[in-house]
């Protein structure tokens, strides 16, 4: 008869302290609890960085389907999805600037106002708006 094998490294001692917290160290009820990241802040800016990257790729992406199989998309509604998504690249490079996020909101609201050009542009902006939403939310978990 063979005994399980054991892990050398257990994750938890149930004799010791939780895993994480040093010794000694338990959070009060008036102190704000952290996140548990080792720079929350450059997480944060992480987060809207490859939000904007991610909707400046689709956007690039879209450009092509949407004429194909949507129809009437001018020069000049090409030309507005490639600003956006331009703007998208620059913002998602400035993230370390505070205005940088109201500035992203303002271009959530520029793509739903691309609607107007295309309803497939207010389709995009509204999916990235509530995209945008989830990232503005977890920033203000993580930072307080």
């Amino acid at each position: 008869m063979t005994t399980p094998e054991r892990d050398p490294h257990p994750t938890e001692d149930p004799t010791g302290p939780p895993v994480g917290r040093p010794v000694g160290e338990e959070p009060t009820a008036g102190q704000p609890r952290r996140s548990g990241l080792r720079n929350p802040e450059r997480a944060v800016r992480g987060l809207g960085a490859g939000t904007l990257s991610l909707e400046a790729l689709v956007l690039l992406l879209a450009i092509q389907p949407i004429r194909v199989v949507g129809g009437d998309l001018g020069g000049a509604a090409i030309g507005a999805v490639v600003a956006l998504a331009l703007a998208a690249v620059v913002l998602a490079g400035m993230m370390r600037r505070p205005w940088a996020w109201n500035a992203g909101t303002v271009l959530q609201g520029l793509l739903i106002l691309g609607g107007l050009l295309h309803w497939s542009l207010f389709g995009l902006g509204i999916i990235f708006a509530l995209v945008w939403a989830y990232a503005l939310h977890v920033r203000r978990v993580i930072l307080g």
